[in-house]
Order: structure tokens, then sequence, then C-alpha cells
């Protein structure tokens, strides 16, 4: 992991390696791992200090032969000039930033007062980009926790991070949705969790059938909310501005 990588820097290929691509020397040490690097996964773990830095100035070098394939003349054109620099550090530190970073510090409390009762947390803003095509993926979500006494309490802005950052990647709706119901789980451990997700997809709406008005709408139900329908229905009759 991470640390073992920062703590054993000589047993790592140097980043600067003559002629070696950083995306080769980060994709060979995923693989030495065992890890899966899919597109929806965080490989911040594997990735050394200034790293991040290196590729981006790699991705934009390939993103500049990608100009050049479309042929743009990104030499006269002067809106395109610095295009290639500009779309790798959009992919690199902003739209797939969560493949890249640590996941965001969660300050947990504990259930001092033995809460356990009905919380809703939305609606939380999504910002992603579909795996297949790379379009926009943008909607809102809401998560429904029911605590008990041994749950951890996060902060409210801290559902809202962690949606950034699971979000953060090339994602399938349907997946990512039990990424974050997993993390939830993980974190904070209560009788029940509901997700619901609501998005626009711009693969749809942007090319292929231009359907504008469709929206894909999934959710998870985990505990006491897969259990208990009455409960389950409360939560969705809650959810402000759903009609449920």
């Amino acid at each position: 992991m991470f640390t073992d990588l920062a703590s054993s820097s000589a047993s790592v290929p140097a980043a600067t390696a003559e002629g070696t691509p950083i995306s080769t020397i980060i994709r060979q040490r995923l693989q030495d791992a065992g890890q899966r690097f899919h597109a929806n996964d965080n490989i911040a773990a594997f990735l050394n200090p200034h790293e991040l830095e290196q590729l981006l100035d790699e991705v934009a070098e390939k993103m500049q032969g990608v100009l050049d394939s479309l042929v743009i003349d990104t030499v006269n054109d002067h809106n395109t000039q610095d295009t290639a620099r500009r779309v790798a550090k959009m992919y690199v530190k902003e739209v797939f930033k969560g493949r890249y970073t640590h996941a965001p510090a969660l300050t947990e409390f504990p259930n001092a007062e033995y809460l356990n009762e009905l919380m809703i947390v939305g609606p939380i803003t999504v910002r992603s980009a579909c795996s297949h095509h790379l379009c926009p993926v943008i909607g809102k979500l809401w998560v429904g926790v029911l605590p008990n006494k041994q749950s951890n309490v996060i902060g409210l802005s801290k559902y809202a991070r962690l949606v950034d950052w699971i979000m953060g990647r090339p994602q399938i709706q349907e997946e990512a949705i039990v990424q974050l119901a997993d993390t939830i789980m993980e974190k904070t451990r209560p009788d029940g969790l509901a997700v619901v997700m609501e998005c626009s997809h711009f693969c749809m709406s942007w090319r292929g059938v231009r359907e504008m008005d469709s929206k894909m709408l999934n959710s998870v139900m985990r505990g006491a909310f897969l259990r208990d329908a009455n409960l389950r229905r409360e939560f969705l009759a809650l959810i402000p501005g759903r009609n449920v």
C-alpha cells in the first residue's frame, strides 16, 4: 500500500526511469501487487509523491496526439493551443480525481445520545462520467441512515465528500451506488442504510438516441431498510422533491 511504498522507496521503480512512461511504472506496480485497476477503482495507495504531476504530463502529451489525429490545427488555432493540457488537468485533477486521491478524512463521533431515529441527508450533487463514453453523469442522491448506539456518527458534509470521492471516477451508476453504500456502511455501521440516486447521462442525451429528458433512478437498501417495508416507505416519502 501507499505507506509501504513511501517507506521502502528503494524497492520501487524510479518514476523517472529513462524511456519508461510513468503510467507503465504505476501499472506494473499494480499488477505486481495483484491489484485491480478498473475505471472506478481507487489507486492512490500505489502512487508515490509527485507521480500524479508526471502522469498529468503524460496524459497531456497523449491528448495532443488525439487532437492531432482529429486533424485540429492546435498550432494556429488560438482556441486549442493549450487544450491538450487543460483536458489532461481536468481528467487527472478534477473529473477523475477520485481515482488518484485517498479517501477524505472523516471525523467520527460516538453515538453518545444513542440516537436511533431515521436521518436523511440530501440532495447531494452527483458529478461523474460514464465509463463507456466518458460523457458526464450529473444528478443528485439522498442517504437515509438508521443509527444504533454502536454507530459512528459523521458530519453531514462528510457524506458529500464521500460522494465526490467515489463519483470522481469513470462510473456506471448501478455500480457507483453500491460502492457508496459499502463505504458508508463500513464507516458508520448503522442498523440500516438507504441510498437513492437520480442522474442524467450525457451518453444518452448528447449522443446516441439524444433523449434529453430521460433519467436513471436506482436505490440500495441495507439492513433495516431492506427488512422493514414501513421504514423504507417512510424514507422514500420524506425525500424532498421526489414523487414516490
